[in-house]
C-alpha cells in the first residue's frame, strides 16, 4: 500500500495565543479575506468574495448543523460528569438516533469518568413544563471513549429535543473558555439544516443570507452537501510521519439531485470548507470504486486515493454513482469517508477553497499544502504579519488551485 512520506514537522508555524480568535466578530461578514490566485496574495474583506470568485462558479456548502453535544450530569455525591456525544451507535443512522423517543446509544467521551462507576446517572428534564427522567448508563470502553445508553420515560420528546434542552454547544478546545450564549447562534452557519456535527464547518460562518442571495444574483450556483463533522477534526498528528497517523471517519449525505447538479456543472467548483472538500473528493473515489468493480459499503478509506486508479474523469465517476443510486431507487447516498488529503494529492473535483486559518501540524494544514504547495508558508506569514485572526472564529481565505 502506498502511503505518502511526509514529515509533519515541515507543516508547523508559530501561532501566538493572542492571534487565536476567542470570540466571533460583531457581524458575520466583517472578517478579512485573504485572496490567493494567479500566484499572488491580496487582502480584502469577506463580502468582496462575490467579485473574487470565477464567473458562474458553483459553491459547495456543508449544511450540517452542530448539535448541543455536551451534557453535564451531577452524581448524588456532587461530582460532575461531562458527557460529549460523538456519534450514534444504536440506531447508527444519525437522523434515526435523533428521532428516537425512548432509548439511544452513543459513542461518547466522558469527563471525570474515574468518578463514575457502574450505577446509571439520572437527570430530571423539563420541556414545556413537563418534567421527566433521563437515565444514562455507561457501557464498554471504546478507545478513549465509551458506549453510553440514554433512556427516558416520556415518548413525547425525541433525543434531539432532549439535548437541545439540556446540552451545551461544543466549542473548540483551543478557545480555552466555557460555552457562552453567543456560541449557540454564531457557532452555527446560517444555512445549517441537518443536525449531527460536534464541530462547525467554520469556513461557512462568514456567510450571511444577504451574501448568499448576492452570490445567486451574480450567477453563482449554490450546492448543498452534508458531512457531519466529528471531534476527530481536532485530533493532533502525533506521529512524525503522516503515514503513521490514523484519520478519523466522518459520515456524509448527498441528495441525488445534488449529484445531478455536479454532473451538469460546466464551471469551476469551489468548496466552502475542508469538510466540503472531503465530501466532494470522496464522491469521486466512490465512483472510481464502482467503476473498478469494488464495493462501496466500507466507504473511502484513508489511503484509497493513493492506491486506486485515477483514470476516470469526474463526470464518469459521478455518473457511475448516479446509476448506482437510480438502480437502487435511492434519493440520497449516505456514505462515510476517512480520506486524508496531503501535499501531492491531485484534486479531481474542486478548483478552489474558502477556508479559515488552521492549527500547526494538523491534517487541515496538510490539506492547504495540497492546494497551494509550499506557498502555504507565505500565506500564513502574510496573515500573521497583517493581523489576521486564526482558527474557528477567525478570518477567511479564498485559495485557488493553480493549473
Amino acid at each position: 500500500m502506498i502511503k505518502p512520506q511526509i514529515s509533519i514537522s515541515n507543516y508547523t508555524y508559530e501561532l501566538p495565543d493572542d492571534r487565536i480568535a476567542k470570540y466571533p466578530l460583531g457581524e458575520r461578514d466583517a472578517s478579512k479575506l485573504l485572496i490567493y490566485k494567479n500566484n499572488s496574495i491580496r487582502e480584502r474583506v469577506f463580502p468582496d468574495i462575490i467579485e473574487e470568485l470565477p464567473a458562474n462558479a458553483m459553491l459547495a456548502f456543508n449544511n450540517t448543523k452542530v448539535i448541543r453535544a455536551r451534557l453535564k450530569v451531577q452524581k448524588p455525591t456532587g461530582a460532575e460528569i461531562e458527557i460529549f456525544c460523538l456519534e450514534p451507535l444504536a440506531p447508527a443512522e444519525v437522523q434515526m438516533a435523533f428521532d428516537s423517543r425512548s432509548c439511544t446509544t452513543w459513542k461518547c467521551i466522558v469527563g471525570n469518568a474515574r468518578k463514575w462507576k457502574d450505577a446509571p446517572l439520572s437527570k430530571t428534564i423539563a420541556i414545556d413544563d413537563h418534567p421527566f427522567e433521563l437515565s444514562i448508563s455507561k457501557g464498554e470502553r471504546m478507545g478513549d471513549a465509551y458506549s453510553i445508553e440514554f433512556k427516558w420515560n416520556n415518548n413525547h420528546y425525541s433525543f434531539a429535543e432532549i439535548i437541545e434542552a439540556i446540552g451545551l454547544t461544543p466549542i473548540p478546545p483551543y478557545l480555552n473558555r466555557e460555552t457562552e450564549a453567543i456560541d449557540k447562534d454564531r457557532y452555527q452557519t446560517v444555512y445549517s439544516e441537518h443536525q449531527g456535527s460536534v464541530a462547525a464547518p467554520t469556513a461557512g460562518l462568514h456567510f450571511t443570507d444577504s451574501i448568499l442571495q448576492k452570490l445567486s444574483n451574480k450567477g453563482h450556483q449554490l450546492l448543498n452537501v452534508t458531512l457531519h463533522v466529528g471531534a476527530g477534526t481536532f485530533k493532533p498528528v502525533k506521529s512524525e510521519e503522516i503515514a503513521g497517523h490514523e484519520m478519523h471517519t466522518e459520515h456524509f449525505v448527498i441528495e441525488r439531485t445534488a449529484l445531478q447538479s455536479l454532473i451538469d456543472n460546466k464551471h469551476d467548483l469551489i468548496a466552502v470548507g475542508t469538510t466540503s472538500v472531503r465530501t466532494l473528493e470522496s464522491l469521486y473515489w466512490y465512483g472510481v470504486r464502482l467503476l473498478s468493480g469494488h464495493s462501496i459499503d466500507a466507504g473511502i478509506q484513508q489511503w484509497d486515493p493513493y492506491n486506486l486508479s485515477a483514470q476516470y474523469t469526474p463526470m464518469e465517476a459521478f455518473q457511475a454513482l448516479l446509476s448506482y443510486m437510480e438502480e437502487r431507487k435511492l434519493s440520497y447516498l449516505a456514505g462515510k469517508t476517512a480520506i486524508i488529503i496531503v501535499p501531492g494529492y491531485k484534486f479531481k473535483v474542486i478548483k478552489g477553497l474558502v477556508t479559515n486559518f488552521h492549527q500547526p501540524q494538523s491534517t487541515l494544514l496538510l490539506l492547504i499544502g495540497a492546494i497551494v504547495g509550499d506557498k502555504w508558508k507565505d500565506l500564513y506569514n502574510y496573515a500573521l504579519q497583517n493581523d489576521f485572526r486564526f482558527l474557528s472564529y477567525g478570518d477567511s481565505s479564498l485559495l485557488m488551485i493553480e493549473d
